[in-house]
C-alpha cells in the first residue's frame, strides 16, 4: 500500500468535504480564468473601440468572480484543515493504542525519542501534506491546465513556445525529487536521535548534576544538534541547487510573452488586449511551476513521515493485547516446566535454562541471586511480559499463552524494580490498578505498606501531587506507595521486586509483618537481596546465570552450606573460610 492510498483510509468520514472541496477548486480555477480575460475585453472593446459602456458591466463581472473565488477559496481551504486535523487525531489515537499494545521487546529495542518523533514531528508532517500539499496540488494543477486551454484559444503559436520550457521544468523538479527523499528520511532520523538525548537527559539530570557532567552533556547535545543542523542544510542544498533553476525557467516565461507577444502584436497577428490577457494568464503558468519545487520538498517529508508511522503501526507484538472478555476466576497455580528464555536479539545468551518449580495459593517464593542472574526475567514470564522460549509456564493448569492477556494480568500485581509514579496525587497512583476503590480502601492499603504516616505529614496529605516519576520523594517512599498500588489491586499473584530494598530493617520488618496477615490466600514471589527478607517464604530458589542452583526452606539450605549460607553469614557479618566454616 503506497503512502497516498494509506492516508485516504483516514478521511473516512470526511470524504464528503473532500469532494465538495475538489469542485470548489474546480470552480474557483476556472473563476480565475475570467479575470485576464475581462482585462484583455477592456484594452480592445473598452479603449480601442470606444465602447464606454461596456466599462461597468465588466468591472462589475471581474469584481464578482474575484469575490466568489476568495469565498470558495477560503472554504475548501477550510474544509482540507478539518480534513487533515481529523486524520491526524485518528493518526495519533492508533498510534497511542498501538503503543498501548506492542510488548516489552519493543521498548526494549525502540529509542524514546524515536516513538516521541512519530508523535509529534512526523504527524503534522502528515496533517500539512492534507491540509496544505493537496489542496495546493491541485489548486496548481487546475490553473496551469484552465491556462494552457484559454492561453490556446488566444494564441495557439505563442502557448506552443511558453510550452517548450515546460520539460525542462518536469526534468529538474524529478531530480529535485530523487535527492530529497533521502535527505528527509536522514533529517528524520536525525531529529530522533535528538529528541531521545534530550528526554534521556531530562530524566538522568540529577545523575548528571551529581557528577558535576553539565559540560559533557551540553557538548553531546551539541553534537547531535550539529548533526540535526547537517541534515537540514543539506536539504537546503538540494533547494539551493533546483529552486533557483525552477525559478528562473518560470521567470523566462513573461521574457517570453513579452518578445514573442510583442512581435505577433506588432506583426497585427495578435491584440493588444489579448497580449494583456495572455501576460494576465502567466501568474497561471509560472506559480506552479514555482510551487513544484516547494511542493515535491513537502511530498516527499510525508512520505518520509508516513512511512516511519505506518512502520510502527505494523510492527507486530508477539503477545499481543485483545479485547477485554469473561475468564474464570484466577486461583493462583504456578507451575514452569524446564522453562528456558533468551532475547531474540541476543539468542545466544541464555537468561533463564531449565527452571522447573511449582506455587500455589498462600504460598510464598522467593527468588535469590547476583545481579544479572535472571530473577526479574523469571517473574516477568509469569505476567506475560514475555514468553519462554522452551518449555512452559503454566496458570491454574492451563499454559500462560492460552490464557487472555488483559485477564492474566488483571490477577497479578507487580511491584517492579523501577519504581514507576504518575504525576497525580499519591490516592490517583495507590488506586491505579483499582480506580472504583474507596478513600478507606486506599488508606488501609497505605498503612499495610507502611506509608499512611508519611503521607499523612504532606502538605495535601493523600491528595498532594507528586512530581513526574514520584520525584520530590525518596526510594523509600517511592516503594511503599507502590507496594499499596499493587496491594489494592487485591491480585491472586503477587509479585515484589526488590520492593523494600530502600527501606530500612525496622519498616522492613513491619511490612513483612503485615503482608503476612493479607497473603495467606495469595501466590507471593518475592525477589530480595536481604535474608531477612526472604527467611519465612515456603521455598526459596538460589539463580546463577539462570539457573537453579540451590532450593528448600530457609533452615534446609542453611544446613546445604552453600551460596544461600555463605550469604546469610556474610550478612550477618560473619567470616566464612574455605570450608564454609567460621
Amino acid at each position: 500500500m503506497g503512502s497516498l492510498q494509506w492516508i485516504w483510509q483516514y478521511t473516512k468520514g470526511k470524504r464528503g468535504f473532500v469532494w465538495v472541496s475538489v469542485f470548489f477548486i474546480v470552480i474557483a480555477s476556472l473563476l480565475s480564468v475570467v479575470y485576464p480575460i475581462i482585462g484583455g475585453k477592456v484594452i480592445d472593446d473598452v479603449i480601442h473601440q470606444g465602447k464606454m459602456n461596456w466599462l461597468l458591466p465588466l468591472l462589475f463581472i471581474m469584481i464578482g468572480t474575484t469575490v466568489l473565488r476568495t469565498i470558495f477559496r477560503y472554504t475548501y481551504q477550510i474544509m482540507f484543515e478539518r480534513v487533515g486535523q481529523n486524520a491526524l487525531f485518528q493518526i495519533r489515537e492508533d498510534l497511542y493504542k498501538k503503543l498501548q499494545s506492542l510488548d516489552f521487546a519493543f521498548f526494549n529495542n525502540t529509542r524514546v525519542g524515536d516513538i516521541m518523533a512519530r508523535m509529534t514531528g512526523d504527524t503534522d508532517a502528515i496533517r500539512h501534506f492534507v491540509s496544505w500539499v493537496v489542496y495546493n496540488i491541485l489548486e496548481n494543477a487546475c490553473l496551469f491546465l484552465f491556462a494552457i486551454i484559454v492561453m490556446m484559444r488566444i494564441d495557439w503559436k505563442l502557448t506552443l513556445v511558453l510550452l517548450i520550457v515546460t520539460p525542462f521544468i518536469a526534468f529538474f523538479t524529478i531530480k529535485m525529487s530523487k535527492y530529497a527523499q533521502p535527505v528527509f528520511y536522514e533529517i528524520r532520523e536525525s531529529f530522533s536521535r535528538l529528541n531521545s538525548m534530550v528526554e534521556e537527559n531530562i530524566s538522568g539530570n540529577r545523575v548528571v548534576k551529581a557528577f558535576a557532567r553539565e559540560d559533557y552533556e551540553i557538548e553531546k547535545f551539541k553534537a547531535h544538534n550539529e548533526d540535526f543542523k547537517k541534515r537540514n542544510m543539506d536539504s537546503a542544498a538540494v533547494s539551493k541547487r533546483y529552486l533557483p533553476v525552477l525559478d528562473s525557467l518560470a521567470g523566462i516565461l513573461v521574457v517570453i510573452t513579452l518578445i514573442y507577444g510583442g512581435f505577433l502584436v506588432i506583426k497585427g497577428q495578435m491584440t493588444l488586449g489579448d497580449l494583456v490577457a495572455f501576460n494576465g494568464f502567466l501568474w497561471m503558468l509560472n506559480g506552479p511551476m514555482r510551487m513544484s519545487g516547494w511542493l515535491i520538498n513537502d511530498a516527499q517529508r510525508f512520505v518520509a513521515s508516513s512511512f516511519k508511522i505506518r512502520d510502527m503501526l505494523g510492527t507486530e507484538t508477539k503477545i499481543p493485547i485483545q479485547a477485554e472478555k469473561a475468564a474464570p476466576e484466577l486461583k493462583g497455580f504456578v507451575e514452569f516446566q524446564n522453562v528456558s528464555f533468551y532475547f531474540e536479539d541476543d539468542p545466544d545468551t541464555a537468561v533463564l535454562t531449565d527452571i522447573t518449580f511449582k506455587a500455589s495459593p498462600g504460598e510464598t517464593v522467593a527468588i535469590l541471586g547476583e545481579t544479572g542472574s535472571g530473577k526479574s526475567t523469571l517473574v516477568n514470564l509469569i505476567c506475560r511480559f514475555y514468553d519462554p522460549t522452551a518449555g512452559v509456564v503454566l496458570i491454574d493448569g492451563v499454559d500462560a499463552r492460552k490464557w487472555h492477556v488483559r485477564e492474566l494480568r488483571n490477577h497479578i500485581a507487580t511491584v517492579m524494580q523501577d519504581i514507576f509514579l504518575f504525576s497525580d496525587t499519591i490516592e490517583g497512583n495507590i488506586a491505579f490498578g483499582a480506580p472504583d476503590a474507596t478513600a478507606e480502601d486506599v488508606r488501609r492499603m497505605a498503612r499495610i505498606a507502611d506509608a499512611d504516616h508519611f503521607i499523612e505529614t504532606m502538605p495535601e496529605r493523600y491528595d498532594t501531587i507528586v512530581g513526574e516519576r514520584g520525584v520530590g520523594l525518596s526510594g523509600g517512599q517511592k516503594q511503599r506507595i507502590s507496594l499499596a498500588r499493587a496491594l489494592l489491586k487485591d491480585p491472586a499473584i503477587l509479585i515484589l521486586d526488590d520492593t523494600t530494598s530502600a527501606v530500612d530493617m525496622e519498616t522492613e520488618v513491619k511490612i513483612q509483618e503485615e503482608l503476612n496477615k493479607i497473603t495467606h490466600d495469595k501466590t507471593t514471589f518475592i525477589i530480595a537481596h536481604r535474608i531477612s527478607s526472604v527467611k519465612d517464604a515456603d521455598e526459596i530458589l538460589i539463580l546463577d546465570h539462570g539457573k537453579i542452583i540451590e532450593r528448600g526452606t530457609h533452615e534446609s539450605l542453611l544446613a546445604a552450606k552453600g551460596y544461600y549460607y555463605d550469604t546469610y553469614r556474610k550478612q550477618l557479618g560473619l567470616e566464612v573460610d574455605m570450608d564454609g566454616a567460621q
